[in-house]
């Protein structure tokens, strides 16, 4: 059971893992000038390998046969095109509105647990979801700024992502029933490795030296803001520290007006509490009926931290 403390040092590891993510935004911002998508998403993946290896061979891999290795694959190439989205919007609009198009993927798990999995969807989980559908509505609709009647296309891009995201979670929950934390990162990495190199074979380009460095710090910023949220979501339940994943936008939008001026526009806001509230809701209703007698625990929940969930950054 979470107490208090568990709690608060669980929320700042949520927070220093988004703030991990919005530095690993301003990498890309930069180096998008010079590489493109193909060559930013197969180092990210590549480096991040390199740097999760350790963590893998210390967790033991053990037995890398799987009697599911379509789920793995589904996985995979769900989080592998969200990390393609997630990249591309990052370069091509302003990064607190990219970061909270990531961060839409929880208004999309329900739906596709319930679909999918048979999941539950509760009188509140469904308010919450038309609240956060209304936010994502704001975010997108330009007539809420007056300014234009064309729905951005990289906005849809970053939303996509959002919704591939949530495929990739949803499968991870699934694979979690049979498959060990190690095991899912490890095929994660391999899979998302071989294939974002395959666009290489008509896509490279000669980085320069300092593309090299932003590329590594990519990789880095990444994989700590990955090692921070599985340390977070070890310390206290995912639906009390959901609510901490939107400092990726304060930290975006600070981010983005100290670098690039970027301002603070009242869609943004507005679309931010909306879907802010919604994971609130979401989260509160997530609480399961007490069972009748103790259940065993899921892999995940074996004392263990839970697998670094990988699906956009």
């Amino acid at each position: 059971m979470s107490t208090p403390r568990s709690v608060m040092i669980g929320a700042l590891f949520i927070v220093l893992g988004e703030l991990c993510f919005a530095t690993m935004g301003v990498g890309i911002r930069f180096v998008s000038a010079e590489l493109s998508n193909e060559m930013i998403v197969c180092a990210r993946n590549l480096f991040g390998l390199m740097l999760l290896a350790p963590w893998l061979l210390r967790r033991g891999v053990g037995n890398v046969a799987t009697a599911v290795p379509g789920l793995h694959l589904l996985r995979a190439t769900a989080g592998l095109a969200a990390m393609y989205c997630f990249f591309y919007a990052i370069a091509h609009m302003p990064l607190a509105e990219a970061m909270l198009l990531k961060l839409t993927a929880p208004v999309f798990i329900p739906l596709i647990a319930m679909l999918w999995l048979r999941e539950q969807v509760t009188p509140l989980l469904w308010l919450a979801l038309g609240i956060g559908f209304w936010g994502v509505a704001v975010i997108l609709d330009p007539s809420f700024d007056g300014e234009t009647d064309i729905v951005s296309p990289v906005a849809l891009i970053g939303l996509l992502g959002g919704l591939l995201a949530a495929v990739a979670k949803v499968t991870v929950r699934r694979l979690s029933r049979s498959e060990p934390p190690a095991r899912i990162v490890f095929y994660f990495a391999l899979f998302a490795s071989v294939a974002s190199s395959v666009p290489l074979l008509w896509a490279w380009q000669t980085p320069s030296a300092g593309a090299w460095l932003w590329l590594l710090g990519i990789a880095v910023s990444a994989t700590l803001g990955q090692l921070c949220l599985t340390r977070g979501l070890s310390l206290a339940p995912a639906s009390r520290m959901g609510t901490f994943g939107y400092f990726a936008v304060v930290f975006g939008a600070a981010y983005g007006w100290l670098i690039w001026d970027e301002s603070l526009t009242w869609s943004l806001a507005a679309g931010t509490l909306l879907i802010a509230a919604a994971g609130l809701l979401a989260g509160r209703s997530a609480s399961p009926p007490r069972p009748s007698k103790p259940a065993p625990r899921p892999a995940n929940e074996s004392g263990r931290p839970p697998a670094v969930v990988n699906s956009a950054g």
